[in-house]
């Protein structure tokens, strides 16, 4: 029964195109890590993080000075999941689905279903990354793209501010997002927009740097609880401060929280929250504005949080899930990309006593490396 899966591949391909599919935004604009086939589950992949250059005055000498001393930082991406989507057939089901749709068409199709589950769960994980995004802009409980492109405006400032690089940018919106911007007479007039692609093919565009796709797995946060706190520092906190300490207030911040200080209009992404100490910990850059002592803080309401992002910053590292070096039972095992997310899949069959386990198998981790090179856009 060798290379029982070659003769698949075709069907396979063909029920991939026709099975229902969830718009995927987030895992192709995201970086993918080669080294994750060296990793366990649950073991760390070091990336490297590099800091600010140093700059130094030039001071002519007959010695080469010595270089200044920079530490490098790193990042780690976990696989943390190892997941197969699986399904079976006994004989007599078969003998039943060929006098009917046919077995071919129904195994095909079940594959193509196992494929779509699995990516749902890896561009859920990867929305879930929202978290760590440097800061927001945006109205919660406004979708954006209502009446013009400025949302995209705003969100690129972000980015350019915190240094992210210019090239290889994406903004990933939910589909209520995707319907305003569609709606846009700039976008849909092709005497204005220069092309018929978005208003015939329902393509979004490249749009102020950014690459816009979108995604069924945009996630709408859930707000923390924290009300009524004050900045308790009397010296205040300078540009570029990432720890607040507050007072006076009740209830809690959560990771992923947006916040807003009195007198500041940039809103800020909050990294931790120390109950103890009632400090609040903010997303890299930190702080835009000086804060002065016994400003006030407060929670934006729940909104969804699209995201923008340059390719460096969310990193995805995928492989085929580890096997021991004997082997298992599978009879066939074969690779094949999914054309709508471009992730490897390993394809298997075990055979059982008149019954056969199909399994779509993946392994996988996320992480935001560079959460300045990240920012959200509330809906």
């Amino acid at each position: 029964m060798a290379n029982t899966l070659t003769g698949l591949i075709p069907d396979i391909y063909e029920a991939l195109d026709i099975v229902s599919r969830e718009l995927v935004g987030f895992v192709p604009a995201m970086e993918k890590n080669t080294q994750a086939e060296r990793a366990a589950v649950g073991q760390n992949i070091i990336v490297d993080v590099e800091p600010e250059g140093n700059v130094s005055d030039i001071t002519p000498a007959m010695t080469v000075p010595e270089p200044t001393a920079q530490t490098s930082g790193t990042a780690s991406i976990t696989i943390t999941k190892a997941r197969a989507a699986e399904f079976g057939f006994t004989g007599e089901e078969v003998k039943g689905l060929n006098t009917g749709a046919g077995f071919p068409n129904v195994r095909a199709n079940k594959i193509a279903q196992a494929v779509r589950k699995i990516v749902n769960e890896i561009e859920a994980d990867s929305a879930a990354l929202h978290v760590n995004a440097s800061r927001a802009v945006g109205t919660a409980g406004t979708t954006p793209f209502s009446a013009s492109l400025a949302d995209s405006a705003q969100v690129k400032k972000v980015l350019d501010d915190n240094g992210a690089p210019q090239s290889d940018r994406t903004l990933v919106i939910d589909t209520t997002a995707g319907a305003n911007l569609r709606t846009l007479a700039n976008l849909t007039d092709a005497n204005r927009a220069g092309t018929t692609d978005v208003r015939a093919l329902g393509e979004l565009i490249n749009l102020h740097g950014f690459v816009i796709r979108e995604s069924a797995q945009v996630v709408t946060s859930v707000s923390g609880t924290g009300a009524g706190y004050l900045v308790n520092n009397v010296a205040g906190y300078a540009v570029g401060a990432t720890q607040i300490v507050v007072d006076t207030g009740t209830g809690s911040f959560v990771p992923g929280d947006v916040i807003t200080f009195a007198g500041d209009a940039n809103q800020y992404v909050v990294k931790a929250w120390d109950a103890v100490n009632l400090t609040i910990t903010l997303q890299a850059p930190g702080l835009r504005k000086a804060l002065a002592d016994n400003t006030a803080v407060t929670i934006v309401g729940a909104a969804a949080r699209n995201l923008a992002f340059s390719r460096n910053a969310l990193v995805l590292a995928a492989r085929a899930p580890a096997l021991p070096e004997e082997g298992d039972m599978a009879i066939d095992r074969t690779l094949i990309v999914d054309p709508v997310s471009g992730l490897p899949f390993e394809f298997a069959i075990y055979p059982g006593y008149r019954k056969v386990r199909y399994e779509v198998a993946l392994a996988w981790g996320v992480a935001c490396i560079k959460p300045e090179h990240t920012a959200i856009l509330l809906g």
